[in-house]
């Protein structure tokens, strides 16, 4: 009678222990299923996230509404009430707002939608229906209609660009633009 007792015992206690660890297996689905379908994983209202380097900060993020979706397979962040960042490079401040805003974590790559204005420390001013940056290649890019206005006033309107996240490098497609030329400035070659 011990012999069965201890067997049953074993049992169970091998049962309990099968169960636990195949619980611990699924908790990530186990999680999925109770957030619900399309949910988010976090959410904000008034937005106000300050990112620092050596105690001074360097970029200010303001947004009305922020949406986590850091749970889903491709994880996410939507801003879908807009968003103001605010950059300081060597005290320089640069500014980008637009009234959407999505950033894919696995890609780097923010989408920019609405009313998207750029305007950076030297005084160059974008504007644009939509535009992507690509955080990792310093890269900003639009299949949209946009204008740029130069720190000089030159003015360009065009159907698309690719440009350096700086502007240094600017890549235009189908474009007119007026572009200022100083007539004081020559040169002497000879």
């Amino acid at each position: 009678m011990n012999n069965i007792l201890y067997m049953l015992k074993s049992v169970i206690a091998i049962s309990f222990v099968i169960t636990l660890f195949s619980c611990e297996g699924n908790y990530d689905k186990v999680q999925k299923l109770t957030m619900g379908d399309n949910l988010p994983f976090a959410e904000g209202k008034g937005v106000n996230m300050k990112y620092t380097d050596s105690g001074a900060v360097v970029a200010n993020l303001r947004a009305p509404e922020f949406l986590d979706y850091g749970n889903f397979e491709f994880p996410y962040k939507e801003f879908p009430k807009g968003v103001e960042l605010f950059f300081w490079e060597e005290g320089k401040l640069s500014t980008v707002v637009s009234d959407y805003a999505i950033q894919y974590e696995n890609t780097g790559l923010v989408d920019l939608r609405k009313n998207v204005v750029v305007v950076t420390s030297d005084s160059v001013v974008l504007k644009a229906d939509q535009l992507y940056w690509d955080q990792t290649r310093e890269w900003v890019f639009t299949d949209q209609p946009y204008q740029i206005i130069l720190k000089d006033g030159s003015v360009n309107n065009g159907a698309s660009f690719d440009s350096s996240q700086d502007f240094t490098t600017f890549i235009s497609r189908n474009n007119q633009g007026v572009q200022l030329i100083d007539k004081t400035a020559t040169t002497n070659d000879q």
